[in-house]
């Protein structure tokens, strides 16, 4: 199975990018974009990192897949989770995400683009880790909501009017324009996210960015040892 990996910065994914030996790799194909091959275990996965963001994402994924065949393309990275429950360092199959921004106020109120007629917030996986067929499967995720935004959130008003609006239960600021990019150029996706931290003021002493990016990475060495 060809598959590419996407991640907005190279860290979330450095342990595997370490261990399995990824490394830049420079070819007219590359349209200087940061992509990662695999001179060891894993020969047909590539990396693409594309920045941090929405406009990174789309423009990366846009430009890079032409004329490249993929059988699964995988986004994977680190959130914050508006849900108490979810532990940290938790594992989530992204099943909804929605650009959170992405409308017009209308004094009080939000109207979605949706709403406005100009388009569609709300984007999905074209398929899912249960559909992928393999006798060792054994991956049973967490499946939650998310919101992709530009601005992460860090103030008790705006996540409480953010709660209330939307009920996400994740956030990242990536998802919805990887899902964007992928539908549009008709590649099979899945987004997978570890969750490093709670959507609350920002108290980096309260964050769990190694644990999340150890599991996420843990997660994506096994899934490629069944696929790849």
């Amino acid at each position: 199975m060809r598959i590419l990996l996407v991640a907005a910065t190279e860290p979330e994914l450095g342990p595997l990018i370490s261990d399995y030996g990824f490394s830049a790799f420079e070819s007219p194909d590359n349209n200087g974009l940061k992509i990662l091959k695999s001179t060891g275990r894993f020969p047909s996965v590539e990396i693409l990192i594309t920045g941090v963001g929405m406009v990174a994402t789309a423009f990366a994924l846009g430009r890079h897949p032409v004329g490249n065949s993929y059988d699964l393309v995988l986004n994977l990275g680190v959130a914050g989770s508006f849900d108490s429950s979810i532990p940290l360092g938790e594992i989530i199959e992204v099943q909804e995400d929605t650009v959170a921004e992405l409308g017009a106020e209308d004094g009080e109120d939000f109207l979605t683009i949706d709403q406005l007629g100009f388009g569609e917030a709300k984007f999905y996986p074209s398929t899912g880790l249960s559909n992928l067929y393999n006798l060792f499967n054994n991956f049973h995720l967490l499946k939650a909501n998310a919101i992709t935004v530009n601005t992460v959130h860090g103030d008790e008003t705006s996540i409480a009017a953010t709660a209330k609006r939307l009920n996400p239960q994740i956030e990242s600021m990536e998802g919805a324009a990887f899902f964007y990019a992928c539908k549009q150029l008709n590649l099979p996706c899945i987004q997978i996210r570890a969750v490093s931290n709670y959507v609350e003021r920002r108290n980096r002493d309260n964050w769990q960015i190694g644990l999340a990016i150890k599991n996420l990475n843990n997660f994506a060495a096994e899934f490629l040892k069944l696929y790849a």
